[in-house]
């Protein structure tokens, strides 16, 4: 489980600049530009979980090069999307992690949330990955 600290630590190693932003719709984004430099922008969010989720996932699209454009078709974002939030997952709880929390009694989402200092909705992605491997939280939720 990396902490916020830890993602930023990550940032700065491979180079990837963040900085601070207003993004009130969507709280973060991430371009890269012509020669292939990442920068991830990031609003003042409201919680760690919500900075914590939204630098991973940032991270995600940097170190994946999963990036689009606003023209590009809603499948290919949404694959982008996906890959992104993947990666974040896996930078955030392990499935042996995940597993050690319910087995210590974590098993409410509310409560696995808090344990691991991420959004309920980021929780309920992490759960489907691991369990039904996808990302369709909605169909479990």
């Amino acid at each position: 489980m990396k902490s916020t600290l830890e993602l930023h630590r990550l940032a700065e190693a491979e180079g990837i600049p963040v900085i601070r932003f207003s993004l009130p719709e969507n709280g973060s984004l991430s371009i890269q530009d012509g020669q292939g430099q990442c920068y991830i922008g990031m609003d003042e969010l409201e919680t760690e979980a919500q900075r914590k989720v939204h630098l991973a996932h940032e991270l995600g699209h940097c170190l994946t090069g999963s990036f689009y454009n606003r023209y590009a078709p809603r499948d290919l974002r949404q694959r982008h999307e996906h890959r992104a939030d993947k990666w974040a997952i896996g930078a955030l709880i392990s499935p042996g992690e995940l597993d050690e929390a319910v087995a210590m009694g974590y098993t409410d989402l509310w409560a696995l949330a808090e344990h691991f200092g991420v959004t309920e909705a980021f929780m309920r992605k992490t759960v489907c990955w691991y369990t039904h491997g996808n990302l369709s939280a909605e169909l479990y939720f």
